[in-house]
Formats: C-alpha cells, structure tokens, sequence
C-alpha cells in the first residue's frame, strides 16, 4: 500500500468579508479544529 503525502490546504485569499469574526482567519487559526464551512448565496 502506498504512503500518500498530505497536501496542506490553501490560505484564504485576502479580502475576504468575515462574519462573526474580529478579525480575518487565518488556516493557522483552525489547526487541530473540526471545521464546517457553510456556503451561501443571496438569490
């Protein structure tokens, strides 16, 4: 069975708009963290 290497995630592009937040989060912020991301739009 082949060992595969993990493949870090991306940063978050800058200028996101955050909601929730005091500041913009970084992939460092969520290390170690179960995270759900929930995407939606205005129609």
């Amino acid at each position: 069975m082949a060992t595969q290497t993990p493949i870090p995630a991306p940063e978050f592009p800058e200028g996101l708009e955050w909601a929730n937040t005091r500041r913009p989060v970084r992939m460092a912020d969520l290390q170690g963290r179960l995270v759900i991301l929930d995407f939606w739009t205005f129609c």
